[in-house]
């Protein structure tokens, strides 16, 4: 696991460039892995080619997830990590969509989340919402041990 690395699951290119720019604006850096579609996330997470080397793909201190996701929804990919036997299924996962319908909010609690945000919808109530992100889950959470029995330090 890296320390301060966050894979951003999300599609749509226009989304991406506000969360990078509003997370690229924090003090204290943040490194971003995009992802763009579920199959790729359950690949990378899996340590399949090409993403087998985990000095080149780490395993993150975080996922932020979409839920609407071309392959495999959002909720495919969260039921296929907390189904996985490994230390794996303890990766911290934040839902971030444009979703609010109740139905979706339950469902991707039902399922394992440990967030679930929507989106908001202006940069400047993103910047915000990267701010208050940053400081409850990179500086106050104390995060799961991910390596299967070598003792994690907490994201700070």
């Amino acid at each position: 696991m890296t320390e301060n690395t966050v894979l951003l699951v999300e599609d749509d290119p226009a989304d991406v460039r506000l969360i990078q720019r509003a997370f690229g604006k924090l003090e204290k850096p943040i490194t971003i892995i995009r992802l763009t579609n579920g199959d790729d996330v359950v690949d990378y997470l899996g340590g399949k080619p090409p993403y087998e080397n985990r000095a080149l793909h780490p395993i993150p201190s975080l996922m932020l997830l979409d839920i609407k996701l071309p392959r495999r929804s959002g909720f495919e990919v969260l039921q296929w990590l907390r189904s996985q036997s490994s230390s794996l299924k303890r990766l911290p996962v934040i839902i971030l969509t444009s979703s609010r319908h109740s139905a979706d909010i339950n469902r991707a609690y039902d399922l394992g989340a440990n967030s679930y945000l929507a989106k908001p919808e202006t940069a400047v109530q993103l910047q915000d919402l990267a701010a208050r992100f940053r400081s409850y889950w990179i500086s106050c959470n104390e995060s799961p041990d991910l390596s299967d029995g070598v003792a994690a330090r907490g994201m700070r």
